[in-house]
């Protein structure tokens, strides 16, 4: 007998999205207990396996999502180090087969959009299959008539998906409310198995997975953010990122810290620290040319990223 593959499904999206009843009505009984995110930093990751009926096998990454449209200044360093975590364990479990994005029954945000962008864009590269899951939707008649009436609306925000489940997770013993938790729970398997099957090819990364994705979170981040919105982290933390998030000795990280400070106001501006050459007019000893940015070993793409930073915090006015 053939082993039974496992499949991997992310899940996303705010705090209050309801991303644990979703887990929850897949797994038939309460393994997943509602926690607010707002403790938790952005791509911080709890695993839950689950078995349907038939057999079939899942690991569901319940996954925290954006706040806010844009990181905060403390959250930064965490999200590399998060995300570190995360693409290092699936690709031990052999890649990403779908994404599940939660959003409650309502208006788009630009938070909304913010986390469609950063998990299906800059995660997955547009590479996987997502399907939306709307929630809270137990007053609507036909919970399926929510997406009828908003179906536009989420296209014209640039929020596609390969399909959807209109569901409610209000608690089974509300008289109420009951009929439609149960219809949510056919609703939201059927629609799993449907998007996430053997027939659909899974998702590994590919080479560079890692820094490929740190590379564009700078960009999310950093790009698109106003002067006077520029982070701006403190210098006595730098050795304590580097030793506990980067995992460097703490001689080499104040080695590494020493640099970082003579160098920085040398640096370019990002986008000429994108180039694969050394920028003009610019200490960079020891510097070795890349061709790409996904060259770069998740160590080296910590210490670029926070040489950008302090550079920022010493040479953008705000």
């Amino acid at each position: 007998m053939a082993p039974v593959l496992t499949r991997n499904i992310v899940i996303f999206g705010e705090t209050g999205a309801g991303k644990s009843s979703v887990i929850n009505l897949m797994a038939g009984e309460e393994i997943a207990h509602i926690s607010p995110d707002s403790h938790r930093c952005t791509l911080h990751w709890t695993e839950y396996p689950i078995t349907f009926e038939n057999g079939t096998r899942y690991k569901v990454f319940d996954t925290v999502g954006l706040e806010e449209p844009r990181l905060q200044s403390g959250e930064y360093l965490s999200a590399i180090s998060n995300a570190h975590s995360l693409i290092t364990t699936l690709k031990e479990r052999g890649g990403v087969n779908l994404l599940l994005f939660c959003i409650r029954g309502g208006r788009v945000t630009a938070t909304m959009q913010s986390n469609y962008r950063l998990f299906f864009e800059f995660l997955c590269e547009e590479k996987v299959p997502l399907a939306l899951v709307v929630t809270n939707l137990e007053r609507e008649v036909r919970m399926e008539d929510w997406y009828t009436r908003n179906m536009g609306h989420l296209e014209k925000h640039n929020i596609r998906s390969a399909g959807h489940a209109c569901i409610t997770g209000a608690n089974p013993l509300d008289r109420r409310h009951r009929d439609k938790f149960e219809e949510s729970r056919s609703i939201l398997r059927r629609m799993v198995e449907a998007h996430c099957n053997a027939s659909m090819e899974v998702w590994t990364g590919g080479q560079g997975w890692l820094t490929s994705f740190i590379g564009k979170l700078v960009e999310f981040v950093i790009g698109r953010t106003k002067k006077t919105d520029i982070i701006r982290p403190l210098k006595k933390e730098l050795i304590g990122v580097l030793t506990e998030r980067c995992g460097m000795t703490k001689e080499v990280a104040r080695q590494v810290s020493q640099q970082i400070r003579d160098n920085y106001s040398n640096m370019p501006v990002l986008s000429d620290v994108r180039n694969t050459g050394p920028p003009q007019n610019a200490s960079m000893e020891g510097w070795t040319p890349r061709s790409s940015l996904n060259d770069m070993s998740f160590l080296e793409v910590c210490v670029l990223f926070a040489i950008i930073l302090i550079y920022y915090n010493n040479n953008v006015p705000g």
